[in-house]
């Protein structure tokens, strides 16, 4: 029975990870176009680094296709800035100017083909790119490695409060104290290192990736806590701990990055510097 949980919570835990990998408003958007009688998969980027412009690019479907990449910076009335693109390496490329750390810009790409315009991707909304700075593996790899392993114990905890209550406790507690550091103390210096911003979360703002760590830190917190009581019964105990169990999943099940740091151009044209004007996007 021990091993077999081991495994459902391995397998459980690498689905969470891989969902947050896939989703969320930075990762890749990637779909397809039409042109040249063929269909071409493009895969467009939302994510980008301060210190270097961002290369974006699509297929080249060959002559006589052209494209011209447009953007402007998220949620301002500027106009839009039109980039031609050039063939690279058998693709349409063109480069987004570099923005300081949680800036944003929204582009899409327009080409004109023997058939006529086709917009890339086809809909109406922009595509948002955010861009950050660059976050040292010392710090990256252990935050990483804390969540993971939070996870790990937390599904596994809930797994015994279930159907296996030895190393219920222990697990529990190990899983507090991972997602303490990984969440509580390495997430902040992350998202600061990356978008100049500690902490975004309540009280002070709504950024989702903080206030869903949050919740699920104090879930853990008051499983834990329910050991200390001493009038909890063997049942109570259990039950904080499957409850605490099913926040952290259902976090887990909230995109990565959503609502997150955002630059106010608007302060920044204010003349407020870059690393005071970040608050929380949409």
């Amino acid at each position: 029975m021990g091993v077999t949980l081991w495994v459902v919570a391995v397998l459980v835990m690498l689905s969470s990870a891989v969902f947050q990998r896939l989703t969320g408003p930075t990762h890749p958007l990637r779909g397809s176009f039409a042109a040249s009688g063929q269909e071409h998969r493009y895969r467009l980027t939302r994510s980008g680094w301060s210190y270097e412009d961002e290369r974006v690019s699509v297929p080249y479907p060959g002559e006589p296709v052209s494209g011209t990449l447009y953007y402007k910076r998220h949620k301002t009335d500027d106009p839009m800035t039109a980039v031609p693109l050039v063939v690279e390496e058998s693709e349409l490329a063109g480069y987004l100017p570099r923005q300081p750390a949680a800036g944003k810009l929204e582009y899409t790409i327009v080409l004109e083909t023997a058939d006529g315009r086709v917009r890339v991707p086809d809909r109406e909304e922009n595509v948002v790119i955010r861009f950050k700075d660059d976050v040292p593996l010392w710090v990256l790899l252990p935050h990483v490695f804390f969540m993971f392993f939070a996870v790990l114990l937390g599904i596994r905890a809930g797994l015994s409060a279930v159907l296996q209550p030895s190393g219920m406790v222990r697990y529990a507690w190990v899983a507090l104290l991972l997602m303490t550091i990984g969440g509580m103390v390495l997430g902040p210096i992350v998202q600061k290192l990356a978008f100049g911003a500690l902490w975004t979360g309540f009280p002070f703002g709504y950024d989702l990736t903080d206030n869903k760590t949050l919740l699920m830190w104090i879930a853990w917190v008051a499983a834990c806590a329910s050991f200390l009581v001493r009038r909890s019964t063997e049942g109570q105990r259990r039950t904080a701990v499957v409850l605490a169990t099913a926040v952290m999943l259902v976090v887990y099940l909230i995109p990565h990055s959503m609502r997150g740091s955002e630059l106010d151009y608007g302060e920044l044209d204010r003349g407020i510097p870059a690393s005071e004007a970040v608050g929380q996007g949409s």
